[in-house]
């Protein structure tokens, strides 16, 4: 690169008489045109860069969007689920699981370390304990944290330490597979069939 930008700049001057002094002054010339070139190339460069940073910026702030509507649409999935199977189980609860309770909660929390858990719906009478646990979409990875809520809430709550404990699992859609390992786990499987909530519990473990 630099040998063609002398020779064109001889070349060029082909008519004015080769000294020393315009040799040098082709060495400059080309020198300067060198620097011009690295400046510009290193202007895009920076251009690029900042172009590049600001798409990067402007799809994360797009991701981060993204994020929030999807997790904003769950979380009202959810809810609206929580309050339908707790108005549900509230109009039922003296016919629940084939017992009668005559005390229900809502978001129960226990905080005893290594054991702490929220518990959707607790019902509760002089000798049981039903815990329903509240999905939107029931989906077989849940069934282990429905059926370790037994464990946590004894440990929570060792005041039922002589309580029989049900288990349930509610949720406004389910898969043949989850229904199945359901009923093979014991837990009652609570679910909403047109507009009235229905509860299988022929199968129904005590915990």
């Amino acid at each position: 690169m630099l040998f063609q930008l002398i020779y064109k700049y001889v070349t060029e001057m082909e008519n004015v008489e080769n000294t020393p002094e315009s040799v040098w002054a082709a060495f400059r010339e080309t020198d300067r045109q060198r620097k011009e070139n690295e400046r510009m190339l290193t202007e895009k460069f920076a251009e690029t860069d900042r172009l590049m940073e600001k798409s990067r910026a402007d799809f994360d702030q797009r991701i981060k969007k993204l994020e929030k509507m999807v997790g904003g649409i769950s979380n009202n999935q959810g809810f609206f689920a929580e309050e339908y199977f707790i108005n549900s189980v509230e109009k039922g609860k003296q016919n629940f699981l084939g017992e009668t309770f005559d005390e229900i909660q809502k978001n129960a929390k226990g905080f005893k370390t290594g054991f702490r858990d929220e518990y959707d719906i607790l019902l509760i009478n002089g000798k049981s304990v039903a815990i329903i646990e509240i999905k939107y979409k029931a989906h077989k990875d849940d069934i282990p944290e429905v059926l370790r809520k037994a464990e946590t809430f004894r440990a929570n709550f060792p005041y039922y330490a002589e309580h029989k404990i049900y288990l349930g699992f509610a949720s406004m859609a389910f898969y043949p597979d989850v229904e199945k390992e359901c009923i093979e786990q014991g837990i009652a499987i609570v679910k909403q069939v047109g507009e009235t909530v229905v509860i299988n519990d022929e199968h129904l473990k005590v915990f």
